[in-house]
């Protein structure tokens, strides 16, 4: 079974879930064989199309494993400084199919390495290994006839690995010329980048797109996510109900949905359809179907329609912006105030939706002095019109070899927080 190593973005948590909800909604059949706050390692019953991380928010790059080795020969020979270990770890990278990308590259290359693990006994030596395979990989393809350049990083980073910024502007991937240690508890997976996530083509659609809202708007690579969380494929309708300048919507239609705005304010709805025709032009999306519309959300059902749609994807009023750590209290009125908009806009979303339908909604997530969290109450509601959480971490998509994963279980939400935000995003899954 082919195996690939996935680098997360921050949210390694959020991440992985937008990892399962994608395959799952593509019927690609996987198994987890390992997570942790650096990578996961799935295994799929065929190979994939590495083109798929244009689809993924929160994937950093993608990497083919071509072999492994036990963790704990990796730490004999760079934490013991053992020598035949040494020659181990360098033997079992020569002899997989890791250099052969390399071997057939024309000129003379450039190769990189980069080492990812959350093992802290191991993390501070990362230069070293980094400088040390690099070495034995020159030699290697020395002694095939091949020039090359290793890159590797300065002394200057805490971690010895080449962004994807780095990988994509020395094209890196054409030869996958990026060599990945990925050191996990008891195995260390040795991989080579086949994708890795294009930051200029999110940033273009968030800053060159005809109308924005800096102060309100949501970053496209997690509107990709809250996207996939969603299940919305290909000739599926999705509803954004607060659709501000149209920023989930923009990456609805890029995975080829219908898809359907509305917004209270009148500019909001004219600038959503400037950008979505944008969009459709800039990214030549034949047969682009959309449409935005002007309403109050307590209306929302019958402004789109009955049972009108595949998934609602929305982000409400998060509350005012504030510059301050809250107290309890304070923290709690926003919710108060907030909390009739949200109630029923959940209402009219399941009326909405069609049997089966998915809603992925934001709510706040509030941080206080106390260090205590204040959310927005809605399992009440979700029992009373009928709404079933969905918890994407279940047992059985993890194999037998996995790490424990008992924390994942049973989570109801996903949180997405800066460190210098007051006030963050809780991420629910409901189906109707």
């Amino acid at each position: 079974m082919p195996t690939y190593i996935f680098i997360s973005g921050k949210n390694w948590v959020l991440s992985l879930a937008e990892l399962i909800a994608y395959f799952q909604a593509r019927n690609i059949q996987f198994k987890i064989d390992y997570f942790s706050t650096e990578f996961f390692t799935l295994s799929f019953e065929t190979y994939l199309d590495p083109q798929i991380i244009d689809d993924l928010g929160g994937t950093i790059k993608i990497a083919q494993v071509k072999t492994t080795l036990p963790s704990k020969t990796l730490k004999e020979a760079f934490i013991e400084k053992n020598k035949p270990a040494q020659k181990q770890t360098t033997q079992t990278i020569a002899a997989s199919s890791a250099l052969e990308g390399m071997s057939k590259a024309p000129d003379k290359l450039l190769f990189g390495i980069s080492i990812y693990t959350s093992d802290n006994a191991i993390k501070p030596l990362g230069g070293r290994i980094q400088r040390f395979i690099g070495s034995a990989i020159k030699g290697k393809l020395m002694a095939q006839g091949k020039k090359s350049n290793f890159m590797g990083t300065g002394q200057d980073r805490s971690e010895a690995q080449l962004s994807h910024i780095e990988v994509l502007k020395k094209n890196l991937i054409e030869n996958q010329a990026e060599v990945l240690l990925c050191i996990g508890k008891n195995q260390t997976w040795i991989a080579n980048t086949v994708a890795v996530h294009n930051p200029f083509e999110f940033q273009k659609r968030d800053v060159y797109k005809p109308n924005q809202r800096a102060i309100f708007g949501m970053p496209p690579r997690l509107a990709r996510m809250m996207v996939n969380l969603s299940a919305c494929t290909q000739g599926k309708t999705l509803l954004d109900a607060f659709c501000g300048v149209g920023t989930i919507l923009q990456e609805a239609l890029l995975e080829h949905t219908t898809v359907v705005g509305m917004d209270v304010n009148s500019w909001c709805v004219k600038a959503s359809e400037e950008n979505l025709e944008w969009l459709t032009e800039e990214y030549g999306i034949s047969g682009a179907d959309f449409r935005v519309l002007q309403g109050d959300v307590e209306r929302l059902a019958e402004k789109v329609g009955v049972e009108s749609v595949d998934c609602v994807v929305s982000e409400p009023d998060l509350g005012p912006a504030i510059r301050e750590t809250p107290t309890g209290a304070y923290a709690q009125r926003i919710i108060e105030k907030l909390e009739p908009l949200f109630l029923g806009f959940i209402e009219e979303a399941y009326r909405a939706l069609r049997p089966s339908g998915r809603l992925v909604v934001v709510t706040p997530f509030i941080r206080t002095r106390s260090r205590e969290a204040i959310t927005m109450p809605i399992d009440e509601k979700l029992r009373e019109i009928g709404f079933k959480r969905v918890y994407v971490f279940t047992d059985e998509l993890f194999s037998s070899d996995a790490p424990e994963h008992d924390r994942l279980m049973g989570m109801a939400s996903l949180v997405e927080i800066d460190e210098r935000h007051k006030i963050g995003r809780e991420i629910h899954i409901l189906q109707k």
